[in-house]
């Protein structure tokens, strides 16, 4: 059994999807839950509202998690609210569909900012009281599109590559303060993402994954105390790392 009883986690982007189904399944954990969102504070209230329901605490907290001031005070507003954030996912990422020609400096810009970014924004403002405690965890959703190329676009994918990277080094980095950084990786899961569900019809296993599946491995990831730098592949055997 995991027991995060009496650690606060932070799930950005925790109002639907991968992110509400993380930030459920750390509640029912024991985690005291704050959850992120942009614009969608009544399903932000319904995650919360659902993980009240398992008995443990959640609270909701609106920011953009691609610029810094925001990042900051959110951060300060969970510490004086929940406590000091001990396990963070950084989930939060959009995924705009364009070809090679359609994709412009802007597009380039905001899919980094909010894919990129955001992690490396977030993780600065948790690090300081893990370090302190010598003890945290983190785990960034990334994508199989870092590694096949995706259909997205070549913004979301270098964006997501982006994030591979910037997890292995904050783990090589981090490994002997009781810190992990680690990385989920999913492919085709049935969320809002994913609008042709007939893409299933091309996954060895015959169907898309779940959010529950996905946050099944996020949890699992930030429980152990032994695994750091690693990537957890969720992509019904469409390849293998």
């Amino acid at each position: 059994m995991i027991d995060f009883r009496g650690r606060i986690a932070l799930v950005t982007g925790g109002s639907r999807g991968i992110g509400r189904a993380t930030a459920i399944a750390l509640g029912r954990a024991g985690a005291n839950v704050a959850i992120n969102f942009l614009t969608q504070e009544d399903a932000a209230n319904e995650v919360a509202l659902e993980i009240k329901n398992i008995g443990c605490n959640a609270s909701i907290f609106q920011g953009d998690v691609s610029q810094s001031l925001e990042v900051d005070r959110m951060v300060a507003e969970i510490s004086g609210k929940l406590g000091p954030i001990d396990i963070l996912v950084n989930n939060a990422g959009q995924a705009r569909r364009l070809s090679i020609d359609e994709v412009t400096e802007d597009d380039w810009e905001q899919t980094m900012s909010i894919n990129l970014k955001s992690v490396f924004l977030v993780t600065r403002a948790v690090l300081p009281h893990m370090r302190a405690q010598k003890w945290g965890r983190i785990v960034n959703v990334s994508s199989g599109a870092s590694m096949t190329g995706g259909s997205v676009g070549i913004h979301y994918s270098a964006s997501k590559g982006g994030v591979d990277a910037l997890s292995r080094a904050y783990a090589s980095r981090l490994v002997k303060e009781g810190i992990t950084v680690n990385i989920v990786s999913p492919s085709l899961i049935d969320t809002d993402m994913i609008p042709d569900k007939l893409v299933a019809q091309n996954i060895p296993m015959g169907r898309l994954g779940l959010p529950q599946e996905c946050a099944d491995a996020i949890v699992q990831a930030a429980s152990n105390g032994f695994m750091t730098g690693q990537t957890i592949f969720l992509n019904g055997g469409r390849y293998f790392g």
